[in-house]
């Protein structure tokens, strides 16, 4: 399978992320990709809940997705949107941040919405309360596609071994972690968790991610880490797309979940216990 992250520097507008996103997806499609992953918040990077409030949309109504759809069935590719922010109309007005897959008829097969929030205090001056604006989700989900199983995570997710164990113990072959992930904490523990995730389960990681200063019409700014990974199931790095924004292409060997699996039969080993206390 010959496959493409893209690495991007979402706005806070929706409609020109969309635009790039797509000519991005026809790049990688050109390029031979028969599936597409995109980052966490791929229509709208913003710390303004006015501003997603005006520019966001339920599910149901989104002319973007809508848009990505359409265009997936054009290309006859799998589209992997890492997440999209979309109105949910709960009472409380929280978001939901919902990772979306698309098959090459344009159809939703899959969705997830992100289970653990990302509320912490990295800095003095950036702390970040992502349960203020968005709900969390309750539903670990894998996908079926015809070339793998795939378990569906989002960015803080990766911090819970749990999570994967969990969707590995289910079939999942490929773990998607899309990430707008924040700069100091991408120094400190991207490559790790990413790779801890990779050899744990035995399963190929694909994280595409957002990268660089994002702009913003109204509100606080922020950054992101970048370098958009691709880890084997032995943890190799097989692609770091650095900081750039870009279509980064790779081919995908499924026979190596396999093997990795046969080398070291971890996800056979899990055994009950008691305790502690």
């Amino acid at each position: 399978m010959r496959a493409a992250l893209l690495q991007i520097t979402s706005s806070d507008i929706p409609s020109d992320n969309c635009t790039i996103v797509s000519a991005m997806v026809q790049d990688a499609a050109a390029q031979g990709a028969g599936f597409v992953l995109t980052p966490e918040v791929t229509n709208c990077v913003s710390m303004s809940r006015s501003q997603q409030n005006a520019v966001l949309h339920l599910q149901e109504d989104d002319p973007h997705l809508v848009t990505l759809q359409d265009l997936a069935a054009e290309l006859n590719i799998w589209l992997m949107l890492g997440s999209f922010g979309f109105k949910t109309g709960d009472a409380d007005g929280r978001f939901a941040n919902r990772c979306i897959l698309i098959n090459p008829q344009g159809q939703i097969v899959a969705s997830y919405d992100k289970i653990h929030m990302f509320d912490v205090d990295i800095t003095k001056t950036e702390t970040f309360r992502e349960s203020d604006g968005y709900r969390p989700g309750t539903q670990a989900v894998v996908a079926d596609t015809p070339f793998a199983k795939i378990g569906l995570s989002i960015c803080y997710d990766m911090r819970f071994p749990h999570l994967y164990h969990a969707l590995a113990q289910a079939g999942a072959q490929i773990l998607t972690m899309p990430a707008a992930f924040s700069p100091v904490t991408g120094a400190a523990h991207w490559h790790s968790l990413l790779r801890a995730r990779a050899i744990e389960t035995g399963c190929f990681v694909l994280a595409p991610a957002q990268t660089g200063l994002h702009p913003s019409n109204t509100g606080k700014t922020r950054s992101t880490y970048g370098h958009s990974l691709v880890v084997s199931p032995w943890g190799e790095v097989l692609m770091d797309a650095g900081t750039e924004a870009g279509v980064y292409m790779f081919d995908l060997d499924m026979n190596s979940v396999d093997d990795a699996r046969r080398k070291v039969p971890a996800l056979r080993h899990v055994r009950e216990f008691d305790g502690p206390g």
